[in-house]
């Protein structure tokens, strides 16, 4: 049994060293993870869609939001396992959240890592990691397997 938790270990040091290398290869570092979180939701906060959903929920809890979100990035990007959140829970009950907010979310992520990314290489990675969690989000949040049953559909 030790044996096995010592590979597991081993397993996991070496998924993290793996993400890490990757990253350094894109250019990706944690000043570049700040950056992303901090410029984001600067421009989600001025956004005439967004900024007020964001802003309702997080109103006074801005900076515990941003460290959250920092160490969320790390944790994806680092494989780091800095995050212990549970993203469906902290958005369930968001007052104004639709499901045709995620691609006004995706598109001001994508503008914004047209304006800060280092390569496209590294762009490409943060938008189909984004564009997953949008998902991953959207159907944990809003899918209705009764309402979307074939049998039940009107003819």
């Amino acid at each position: 049994m030790n044996t096995e938790i010592q590979g597991r270990a081993a397993h996991v040091a070496a998924i993290r060293e793996r993400a890490e290398a990757d990253m350094r290869a894109m250019g990706v570092d944690a000043a570049f993870i700040d950056l992303l979180v901090e410029t984001f939701y600067a421009r989600v906060l001025k956004h005439p869609v967004l900024g007020p959903v964001f802003d309702a929920k997080l109103s006074g809890r801005w900076p515990e939001h941003m460290a959250k979100m920092k160490s969320f990035w790390s944790s994806v990007a680092f494989r780091s396992g800095a995050y212990g959140g549970k993203p469906v829970q902290a958005h369930t009950g968001v007052a104004d959240l639709t499901p045709a907010l995620f691609p006004q979310w995706l598109a001001l992520f994508s503008d914004t890592l047209d304006d800060i990314a280092p390569n496209a290489e590294a762009k490409a990675w943060f938008m189909a990691t984004a564009e997953r969690i949008a998902k991953s989000l959207t159907l944990s949040l809003f899918y209705n397997p009764a309402m979307d049953d074939p049998q039940r559909k009107p003819a």
